[in-house]
């Protein structure tokens, strides 16, 4: 699969960063590892939501890079999606920043839009809009709900049909209206990258699994 062009260069300039993530976030994301490769042995689609508040920010970046990366590393039967403990709408910051990034996206009207993020043209687009994390849009049993802020994971006490995963990220809202706002946007963006690349990357070591569709 082709990945666009800008979007390829903007992963080829992520190694060193790749390279350098510690060994305490690598334990962190090997939960997720973990959970991957074991559901790859069932029959199945495998399932991630990514959830934060407001499912604004961080959710849809998770979101967005785990799509490409299972597709980047050939992890089939992958879908990725994203929720929040209210909805509210895709934040356009956060939406500048995978535009920087290489992303293609197009938008709907509304105070919540549909976007569509492609990245590539062989690819179907992931739908990203705001919504809470148990809305019909996203898987409802055997799932990993994959916690990506301090505030989800303490007001989601419950779960049902999920596999827990905590992962949190700084939020970028920090830098909201300040010099500062599209360097910590870019940040966080390139740390879902990384991050999600790696995952996929270790699963993509450990081959095909035995159970095949």
């Amino acid at each position: 699969m082709t990945i666009l062009p800008a979007l390829q260069q903007y992963i080829d300039n992520l190694e060193l960063q790749r390279a350098e993530l510690t060994s305490v976030r690598k334990e962190k994301l090997g939960s997720l590892v973990d959970y991957i490769n074991q559901r790859r042995e069932k029959p199945g689609v495998i399932s991630l939501n990514f959830i934060c508040t407001h499912n604004s920010r961080r959710s849809h970046l998770g979101q967005i890079w785990a799509t490409l990366s299972a597709h980047y590393y050939g992890i089939e039967r992958v879908s990725a999606f994203s929720g929040g403990t209210e909805a509210t709408a895709f934040n356009p910051r956060a939406v500048a920043a995978i535009e920087r990034a290489g992303f293609g996206v197009s938008k709907s009207p509304g105070e919540n839009p549909h976007y569509l993020v492609r990245h590539s043209l062989q690819a179907k687009e992931s739908e990203c809009f705001s919504k809470r994390f148990d809305d019909d849009f996203n898987p409802q049993v055997d799932f990993a709900a994959i916690m990506t802020c301090s505030d989800a994971d303490r007001n989601c006490p419950l779960i049902s049909g999920a596999t827990r995963l905590s992962l949190p990220y700084l939020d970028p809202k920090a830098g909201d209206d300040t010099p500062e706002e599209a360097q910590l946007y870019d940040e966080r963006c390139e740390q879902l990258a990384c991050e999600m690349l790696y995952v996929f990357e270790q699963v993509a070591k450990k081959g095909a699994p035995s159970f095949r569709t």
